[in-house]
């Protein structure tokens, strides 16, 4: 793994962010079966305080230095944002198909460029900026919103996005100092906080089954998120973020399997711009640029 990482850091980026795109599906399997009885403010919460717990014994072993930082603000920031995606985001698995809402999501590829140059100084190219469009227009073949764009459902789709991709950006910056469980410990930390204080209008006893999903959901999430943010100190935010349409794809296949959720035409030309947006951003066709 370390010569692959030195070698070829492009190709190691990849594989970990597919490989966490492939985790947070599953994650998305498990919200959906949780969102039927339990709300959202709940979700959310037992999904920040499983991976504090599950940060407990690392911190146990590594010492009080793990959690020592200089970019607390930063950590602030990026825990307000992603906060803010993951209540959008897990309403639009609750209240849309399953791909639908991982497409939702997943567009945030589109804004990370623009995003990453303007805070990161990176610089766009024009494979990028064919990536980013191309996956666009695979978004709204795929996504489809009954109501037209502009419903409400859309909007906190899109503005979850939005917050996803600030949240990836100042991932990649803090990758520069901070090892990647540092930064996911601090997103739970800090997203447990926050989203502990709605439950104290909704909190109740919850059903084993309920929490099975509900613990299952953090577990899986937080092993996705240490694997995005290996990804992104590997690799540039803006060149590799299209691989996270790869998500959408695993959704799909999830609801036909659970739900018999079909694909249509529409969908299955998203399906390939989406896949065409990830072979641009492959290692060898930024070789060949």
């Amino acid at each position: 793994m370390p010569i692959v990482s030195q070698r070829h850091p492009v190709v190691l980026a990849i594989a970990c962010l597919t490989f966490s795109a492939f985790l947070f599906s599953l994650m998305g399997i498990c919200i959906r079966f949780a969102s039927h009885t339990v709300d959202n403010y709940t979700i959310v919460f037992f999904r920040n305080l499983v991976g504090l717990i599950l940060f407990l014994p690392f911190i146990y072993r590594q010492g009080t230095d793990f959690v020592k930082t200089e970019k607390i603000w930063m950590h602030t920031w990026r825990s307000i944002i992603g906060l803010a995606a993951m209540y959008g985001f897990f309403y639009a698995i609750a209240h849309l198909e399953l791909s639908n809402a991982m497409v939702f999501t997943y567009s945030s590829p589109i804004f990370i460029p623009f995003i990453a140059w303007l805070f990161l100084k990176e610089r766009i190219s024009t494979l990028m900026l064919c990536a980013a469009a191309l996956g666009f227009i695979g978004v709204f073949f795929v996504a489809k919103p009954d109501q037209g764009l502009l419903n409400w459902l859309s909007i906190i789709g899109i503005t979850s996005s939005l917050c996803a991709a600030m949240a990836f950006v100042t991932v990649r910056a803090l990758t520069q100092t901070e090892p990647p469980e540092r930064i996911v410990f601090y997103f739970c930390f800090i997203g447990a906080l926050l989203s502990g204080i709605p439950m104290f209008w909704v909190w109740r006893p919850y059903q084993l089954e309920e929490l099975f999903f509900l613990i299952a959901a953090g577990v899986l999430a937080n092993v996705s998120q240490l694997f995005m943010s290996h990804a992104y100190r590997l690799a540039p935010a803006g060149q590799i973020a299209p691989i996270n349409y790869v998500a959408i794809i695993f959704a799909g296949i999830w609801g036909f399997l659970l739900w018999h959720e079909l694909p249509d035409t529409y969908s299955l030309i998203g399906f390939g711009f989406i896949l065409i947006a990830i072979f641009l951003c492959s290692p060898i066709m930024q070789k060949a640029k």
